[in-house]
């Protein structure tokens, strides 16, 4: 009986396990470990920040999920992977060996910009982020990616004096225009070409030669690899995150598979390619049990990307093609929700068409 260990619920193992849950697998003891029993599907959570959903109506069961795919769940959080001897450590003392094991811990919040470590709020964990949110007020965000660009237009929504930095964004130009005509319209203080240099006590930013003073600075830019990957012993690549091959198996350790943002794929950190990685992951998985040939995961440069925009209104885009309006926000809405009900098992694994194409880089 092979010990299969699965590190994170991130997209790629919710998949994952929701395959396990209508198609179990043989030869395996499998063990999920993730911090929370219940998680916040990251694609909904601007639409909590803007009161378009309950909290509740965001989440899914993780321990729940896991039951149903017939692996034992544990709360726990990593401190420790010895990729050459096999074991993982959890920061309460407890460790685990295993066989084969798979990362999806997703990633961290880069804070090299001085002060940000001890003046701003990073967006993760999201549980934290909704507990100082609770009242808006005067709001910075340094980061204009999508996460950015849609917790700003929450917020707005919200009520909030938002003003948003962007050292640049990451978007083909003719999306970027439509962006920012959008945060414009919602009166979110846009900032382009403007990085965060520093932050300063009593919360002031410091931008160029700009200083202005805010009630909070969230911090939406970057994204940093977890400490515990640092001493592994896996391969990484030059911003410490795992290197793996087409079949998303570690190039140093095979029998530890990476997917989602700790893995370096080349393409952007984003939930739609992680759920595309998690179909790989669950036939190799499968694969490698049985001794199976490992199948390659092509990378898709033009994911569908729907960005909300504050209200029930969103920017839908594939390649240079981009549109907007009230129907982007419901497609998303439709989409996000038939992806939870797929995590609750109300629903059969969805085909490529209806995956959750709406999740971007958080």
């Amino acid at each position: 009986m092979k010990r299969v260990l699965l590190v994170g619920a991130g997209h790629a193992h919710a998949s994952l396990l929701a395959a396990l849950a209508q198609t179990p697998v043989e030869g395996a003891r499998i063990t999920l470990v993730s911090p929370y029993a219940r998680q916040i599907y990251s694609a909904m959570l601007p639409g909590v920040i803007a009161g378009h959903y309950r909290r509740a109506e965001a989440e899914f069961d993780v321990a729940a999920l896991a039951e149903r795919a017939g692996a034992e769940f544990v709360a726990g959080e990593m401190a420790r992977l010895d990729a050459d001897t096999r074991v993982v450590t959890l920061a309460d003392g407890r460790s685990a060996a295993y066989d084969i094991a798979s990362l999806n811990a997703g990633s961290l919040t880069e804070l090299g910009v001085p002060g940000a470590a001890e003046l701003a709020l990073p967006v993760k964990p999201f549980e934290r982020l909704l507990e100082r949110l609770r009242v808006i007020s005067r709001v910075a965000i340094a980061g204009g990616g999508a996460s950015g660009a849609e917790l700003a237009m929450a917020l707005r929504h919200r009520g909030g004096e938002i003003t948003l930095y962007s050292e640049g964004a990451p978007f083909a130009p003719p999306l970027a225009a439509r962006l920012e005509r959008v945060l414009r319209k919602r009166r979110v203080d846009y900032r382009p070409g403007m990085r965060v240099d520093a932050l300063e006590p009593g919360t002031v930013v410091v931008a160029g030669r700009s200083r202005q003073q805010f009630d909070l600075v969230l911090w939406a830019a970057g994204a940093a690899p977890h400490p515990w990957i640092a001493n592994s012993g896996l391969a990484l690549d030059e911003r410490g995150f795992v290197r793996v091959d087409a079949g998303l198996r570690s190039v140093s350790h095979p029998e530890v598979f990476a997917v989602g943002d700790c893995a370096a794929l080349g393409e952007a950190k984003s939930g739609v390619h992680a759920v595309r990685q998690g179909r790989v992951l669950e036939q190799n998985l499968r694969s490698l049990l049985a001794d199976g040939p490992i199948e390659h995961y092509e990378p898709n440069p033009r994911a569908l990307l729907l960005l909300t925009c504050g209200g029930r209104y969103a920017i839908a885009a594939r390649g240079e093609w981009s549109a907007e309006g009230h129907w982007a926000w419901w497609w998303k809405n439709w989409i996000d929700r038939r992806w939870l009900a797929l995590l609750a098992g109300k629903k059969k694994a969805p085909s490529q068409a209806t995956a959750p194409l709406s999740e971007k880089r958080r």
